[in-house]
């Protein structure tokens, strides 16, 4: 499929088939893609390429490639959890299919975990890496709590369905500090608090549940994360403060020996949202410094 728009063609193509089937879009011509201005592959997880596409538009001098991750957007649905390795493979999948060598990369959320796990399988696929708050238990002093968290959510979603358990996880991820002690005896938080129904439909597609624990619990290869030197950045929202998905930039940073590198606004800072202000013009301005 091709949509005209005023800036440029963007084409929709799929590689494999079946389960593995996943959706991707190329925005312009991969022919102008070049050694020092290669095409640029921007992601998320579980978001899809729609959340991508303000970003996207910033990015006019090189193509740009936007994808659905494995359970979310056009591509097919299931119940069974997905792992960090089935995304960066299905990652390295998109990239061979453009067939225009190392792409740059920015992976946020999700996202930076499995680009994380691209860099460290396929280091060849990516030239420069930014990893855009990665929220990895791993990393962080309150490991065992942050996965007992998380534990606790899968349990809901199981037993009680998509409302509970979404309403377990927008006030866990607005955490800003460490999970404190006693958490998870507090009284659970309302569904219709956040808009959502308490009832159970008895479908368990949530893809952001589907990808938990993998993503929260994925332990990075600090060694040959290490050795990408440079092309490897590390990135956090100067607005994100102590939430999960920053301090777990901070933490890797830290595994690595190397620094934080500050973006503007906050974890979904490269979308401009209702409720949700961002900054996508300052987002993709630091991006493009990042690049080079």
């Amino acid at each position: 499929m091709t949509e005209n728009t005023a800036e440029r063609t963007v084409t929709t193509h799929v590689v494999g088939a079946g389960d593995d089937a996943i959706t991707y879009d190329i925005h312009g011509d991969l022919t102008t893609a070049t050694a020092d201005r290669p095409a640029l592959f921007l992601f998320a997880a579980p978001m899809d390429a729609g959340g991508l596409a303000q970003l996207a538009a910033q990015f006019t001098d090189r193509p740009v490639v936007t994808y659905d991750p494995r359970g979310a957007g056009r591509n097919p649905v299931g119940t069974a959890d997905i792992t960090v390795e089935q995304h960066a493979d299905d990652l390295h999948r998109v990239i061979a299919a453009l067939d225009c060598g190392p792409v740059d990369a920015f992976g946020s959320s999700g996202g930076a975990v499995n680009l994380l796990a691209l860099v460290t399988t396929h280091p060849d696929d990516v030239r420069i890496a930014v990893v855009h708050e990665s929220p990895l238990a791993e990393v962080l002093p309150d490991r065992d709590a942050v996965l007992e968290v998380v534990a606790h959510m899968k349990r809901t979603y199981a037993e009680q369905g998509d409302g509970a358990a979404m309403a377990a996880f927008i006030p866990f991820v607005m955490l800003d500090g460490p999970v404190p002690d006693g958490y998870l005896e507090q009284p659970a938080a309302d569904p219709a608090m956040f808009g959502m129904s308490s009832e159970d439909d008895g479908t368990r597609t949530n893809p952001l549940l589907r990808n938990m624990p993998a993503i929260i619990e994925y332990r990075i290869d600090a060694d040959r994360l290490r050795a990408r030197g440079d092309r490897l950045v590390i990135a956090a929202g100067v607005e994100s403060g102590d939430t999960l998905p920053a301090r777990g930039a901070r933490g890797v940073a830290a595994a690595i020996g190397g620094t934080v590198t500050d973006f503007p606004s906050h974890h979904g800072g490269f979308a401009d949202q209702p409720g949700y202000p961002g900054d996508p013009a300052g987002f993709a301005a630091r991006l493009r410094e990042v690049l080079g």
